[in-house]
């Protein structure tokens, strides 16, 4: 047998050069004040992190199933995602103390759901590191096109456009898109994907239920973050707390003296939450058996 062929790292290559283009483009509208580049901004500063580590996972586990599955699940299961998100949340939802996990569950389901559509005429893909590639790669594109939005509201403000809030927007989501939907739908699609039956057929024993109902509360805790850290500082400053503002999902902001320990809890608590799931991921796919060890398969 050869030595296996070298890693291209288009990844890196990638992340460079969408880095400086979206630097450049920020400068220029920032010089110009040119609103037609706005988009340009937008697009670039959303899909930049997302599509980089889609890349990533791709080529250091996934070179088996194909680009044109990759970007299949990155770009319809991520934006079938986001519809259908969209459209349950709208009506599902409404403010309470339990919103948060109502959208963890939510926007887990519709995800493995747009996995399990871009897979249906796929029945030779199993096994926990497809899933996880692929599963990584929907959440990824739920998350690069959820960052769209955010972005566009950020700009457009009652004042006119804020460049600077986009800006802003864009770093903290791209920072923080490596540790949320990516993570949670790689664990999620890694169980699912084990489990899946070697003609095709999905199956949702009592593994894939609890994983996905795992990575939900996951996903419920980092959204909650902010809440909790205020919840934590009320409590540990004796401050009086209207409780019937968080009955109704609303959280008060922070004093002035409370903001040292606020931005303590937040930091602390997205990192837990982050841990726990790169810790999760990380046994899944070392300690797979069975189906979930079964290498990456697409068909030909």
């Amino acid at each position: 047998m050869g030595a296996p062929a070298p890693r291209s790292r288009l990844w890196l290559r990638c992340l460079v050069g969408g880095l400086v283009l979206w630097l450049v483009t920020v400068v220029v509208t920032y010089g110009t004040r040119n609103t037609n580049l706005l988009p340009t901004v937008i697009l670039l500063g959303s899909f930049l992190t997302p599509t980089v580590f889609a890349l990533w996972a791709y080529e250091r586990d996934g070179r088996g199933l194909g680009a044109d599955l990759l970007m299949g699940s990155f770009a319809i299961g991520g934006l079938l995602g986001v519809l259908g998100a969209s459209v349950l949340e709208t009506y599902l939802l409404h403010p309470s103390v339990g919103l948060f996990l109502g959208v963890g569950l939510i926007e887990e389901a519709v995800k493995l759901i747009a996995l399990m559509l871009v897979l249906r005429r796929r029945p030779r893909v199993r096994g926990v590191r497809a899933g996880t590639v692929l599963g990584a790669a929907v959440g990824f594109g739920f998350a690069a096109f959820e960052s769209a939005g955010y972005a566009f509201n950020a700009a457009v403000t009652a004042g006119g456009l804020d460049l600077r809030a986009l800006v802003e927007t864009e770093i903290l989501r791209g920072l923080l898109a490596p540790f949320g939907h990516g993570l949670w739908t790689a664990v999620a699609g890694g169980v699912l994907l084990a489990h899946r039956e070697p003609g095709g057929r999905f199956r949702f024993p009592a593994p894939v239920v609890v994983t996905y109902l795992g990575v939900a509360v996951l996903h419920a805790l980092w959204d909650s973050v902010h809440g909790i850290a205020v919840l934590l500082v009320v409590l540990l400053t004796r401050t009086s707390l209207e409780a019937r503002l968080f009955a109704d999902g609303y959280v008060p902001r922070p004093t002035a003296e409370q903001r040292h320990l606020f931005t303590l809890f937040s930091v602390g608590g997205l990192v837990v939450v982050t841990l726990v799931g790169l810790g999760w991921l990380r046994a899944l796919v070392r300690g797979g058996s069975g189906p979930g060890r079964t290498r990456p398969a697409a068909d030909p």
